[in-house]
């Protein structure tokens, strides 16, 4: 199958969107607590968000929660997290330690996917930590969250492209919209990427109330993955998992 992705069971890039939910909890109890709750939920991929974790500057520690998560999880995907300050997430670590962190979650080989941020590191970190992922047979998510705008199509495309030439097996981008137009802008880019780009799945969204359209639409306009919310939502605008994947299935019925 051409242009897909596979993680376990989960074909990314393929049919309907499939759905990722985070989890955010800050210590290995609530953690624990958090995946029981995942799993009485409908989703494809669940998400670690370890910028949430209050240990995640100890590397034993994680890598210690992270077998234990992995476990509990049994087959279900694991795509792990750290989204530094800057592009929205809980805090900011050195890129030093951003590398030494990412590069120790895929020796232990229990991640299936890990999400490496465009612009938190130099582009030689980049291609160093994707080449040590895909040694250790995990995927790479590559990343870029923009909270004070949608850039242009070109610039959307071009930062997906770059990822592409990085070594990223799903590009993913999420923007702010101002208006209606915003949102029309980074569908639009989505659509190109499909038609023009289409070495990779790609995953886009625009954020807010004003860009949910993003969210369920990807069968339309070719983006592979949506992200939905267990309890918290960890983006703006995201949907409750459940409610997500019955608006998925009737678009799909409907066409």
């Amino acid at each position: 199958m051409k242009n897909v992705v596979k993680v376990r069971k989960v074909i990314l890039g393929d049919g309907i969107p499939k759905i990722a939910v985070p989890f955010m909890g800050k210590t290995d109890e609530e953690l624990i607590g958090d995946i029981n709750i995942l799993k009485t939920v409908k989703l494809d991929i669940v998400e670690w968000r370890m910028d949430y974790y209050e240990d995640v500057e100890n590397i034993e520690k994680v890598k210690n929660i992270l077998s234990k998560i992995r476990i509990k999880l049994e087959d279900i995907p694991l795509l792990v997290t750290f989204r530094t300050a800057k592009e929205g997430g809980e805090r900011e670590i050195t890129p030093e330690y951003y590398s030494e962190l990412n590069k120790a979650i895929v020796a232990t080989k229990n991640a299936d996917l890990i999400d490496i941020e465009l612009f938190t590191v130099n582009f030689e970190v980049i291609k160093d930590i994707v080449c040590e992922a895909h040694k250790n047979g995990v995927k790479v998510i590559m990343s870029n969250h923009d909270f004070g705008k949608t850039p242009s199509k070109d610039e959307i495309v071009s930062r997906l492209s770059k990822m592409q030439d990085l070594g990223a097996d799903i590009p993913k981008i999420a923007v702010m919209p101002s208006n209606p137009d915003d949102v029309i802008e980074l569908l639009s880019a989505t659509n190109e990427m499909r038609r023009d780009h289409d070495r990779t799945p790609v995953i886009t969204m625009s954020m807010g109330g004003l860009g949910v359209i993003s969210r369920v639409a990807g069968e339309v306009f070719g983006s592979a993955l949506t992200f939905g919310s267990a309890k918290k939502a960890s983006a703006p605008g995201q949907l409750q998992a459940d409610e997500l994947y019955k608006i998925l299935k009737l678009i799909t019925m409907t066409k």
